[in-house]
């Protein structure tokens, strides 16, 4: 049964977006996705503003440049949320808690990240934060370092699935190359992922830079309502189930290889839309390295354990398999602003289900779409299972 719907969306462009600021992204992202709800800004009840920071930017202080948007805006409550990198989630989830209150009848949620001020070694500072420091903040390489160690960890249980990153990295690629709002819309080869180079060097463990998600700039935006107001409006995506699962931060607490809270969140997910994973058209997942989506097609259900490899090398996850996965090109070519991210992906999907996507990144039949968004290694998920409401 629906719980609440996105009823307005926006995108821009992910990517190096210099002469940008967070607030100029918001202030976009915000008004777009307002006016695309066909609502006025002082229909606005509340706000949520995903962004991670942790000193991407100078400006901690993110809720109110949201009322920068409309005079209209001035007085609403709005509040910054963080859940590491999935944060834009997160905020959606305060939203759908807020409408679940009977708190208001529209949110907006906006999630916005500006990486790029930072030169790498800088970001890598901050996203180590999604870490257990008190553990893993001197693991060589920094946030990468944590999946070369998990993808390490996995080859040594069930052997090299290099041949799987790369292909899984092509998809993305190819995928990303059709979609206008991707940081990156350029095909690679199977050769050129799979081989290190100089232009593809090993970054951490058997992870090289085409395994790696890039730092990203980037906003977007949704307007969600309750299901009798959204029955009255042009655009109406229903959350059929959000699913919320938090897991040990340490590492050392938890198998890193089995992904047990996505695995958790997946599950309690599809037992509340009452759907087998399989009823889906198709799912959005949180790439961030190319051996997170290998083990998230286990912990989706699509595979047993150690068996993720299948759903690549026989093209079940393709655009024209069984259950396409990462359309959009996912984290690993349209971009991972890490505060958007989450947001970002409900949007996409809602595109999907709507008709609306650009052209040829549409999928012919698209009727139920499933979202994983993951916040640190395997830590804070947030599965959602989406669907028109009529």
């Amino acid at each position: 049964m629906a719980t609440a719907c996105i009823v307005g969306w926006s995108h821009g462009k992910f990517g190096k977006l210099d002469g940008e600021t967070s607030e100029s992204l918001i202030v976009k992202a915000a008004s777009e996705a307002i006016a695309h709800a066909g609502i006025e800004p002082k229909d606005i009840d509340v706000i949520y503003v995903g962004n991670m920071n942790g000193g991407f930017v100078r400006q901690e202080f993110h809720s109110s440049l949201a009322l920068q948007t409309h005079p209209d805006l001035r007085f609403k409550p709005s509040t910054r949320v963080e859940n590491a990198c999935a944060t834009g989630s997160a905020a959606i989830h305060m939203g759908l808690n807020t409408l679940a209150a009977g708190k208001a009848r529209f949110v907006l949620v906006v999630g916005v990240e500006k990486m790029t001020e930072l030169n790498s070694a800088q970001a890598g500072e901050v996203l180590i934060k999604a870490s257990y420091v008190a553990e893993e903040a001197n693991i060589e390489a920094g946030f990468a370092g944590i999946f070369g160690k998990i993808t390490s960890a996995y080859f040594q249980r069930y052997g090299d699935k290099s041949d799987a990153l790369a292909k899984i990295a092509v998809k993305a690629h190819k995928n990303g190359a059709k979609n206008p709002y991707a940081h990156f819309q350029k095909e690679f080869t199977y050769e050129f992922c799979r081989n290190p180079s100089d232009k593809n060097p090993f970054v951490a463990g058997p992870l090289k830079r085409t395994d790696c998600s890039p730092v990203t700039d980037g906003a977007a935006a949704v307007v969600l309502a309750d299901v009798g107001t959204a029955l009255g409006l042009r655009h109406a995506i229903a959350f059929r189930a959000a699913e919320h699962v938090n897991d040990f931060l340490p590492m050392s607490k938890r198998d890193i290889v089995k992904f047990e809270g996505p695995q958790l969140a997946w599950q309690r997910a599809l037992a509340s839309a009452k759907l087998d994973l399989l009823d889906l058209s198709f799912v959005e997942t949180h790439d961030c390295f190319t051996s997170a989506e290998l083990i998230e097609y286990e912990a989706m259900g699509l595979t047993a354990p150690g068996e993720g490899e299948r759903a690549i090398h026989e093209g079940w996850v393709e655009r024209d398999g069984k259950l396409p996965i990462n359309v959009s090109g996912g984290l690993k070519a349209k971009g991972h602003p890490v505060g958007a991210t989450g947001v970002s992906m409900h949007v996409m999907a809602a595109m999907q289900l709507s008709g609306a996507a650009p052209a040829a990144l549409q999928l012919p039949k698209a009727d139920k779409a499933g979202v994983f968004n993951m916040g640190g290694a395997a830590v804070a998920n947030y599965v959602s299972i989406l669907e028109p409401l009529r």
